[in-house]
């Protein structure tokens, strides 16, 4: 979805509207999935980036300016624990029970246009 806001900077709002995001790479060099013992998979994902595109526009009171951006998420680190109940009745349900998730570098380049 788009991301619309405005956010309060000295003397007045910076009205903000990022658009037609689209996820453009992902890598995952790393990743590996493994039992915990009593029902559970741990999954490790390491060194992995992301790149989106998007549209940007912002406006002031004294200006406007919009066009294109390219956001690098690397180094990105996740371990995620889900759990799986042993009950046998029932459709078979997978829960999220932890996740920690680390960044390391985001490099966010845009191009304007007034």
């Amino acid at each position: 979805p788009d991301l619309t806001g405005h956010e309060k900077f000295g003397l007045g709002n910076v009205k903000y509207n990022i658009s037609r995001i689209h996820v453009t790479a992902v890598e995952l060099p790393s990743a590996s999935i493994s039992l915990l013992p009593g029902s559970g998979i741990k999954l490790v994902i390491g060194n992995a980036s992301l790149t989106i595109d998007m549209n940007w526009s912002i406006r002031t009171w004294m200006f406007k300016d919009s066009g294109r951006g390219t956001v690098h998420i690397s180094k990105v680190f996740v371990t995620a624990i889900f759990t799986t109940p042993l009950d046998k009745r029932g459709p078979t349900s997978i829960s999220l029970t932890s996740c920690r998730t680390t960044s390391g570098d985001v490099d966010i380049k845009l191009n304007g246009k007034t």
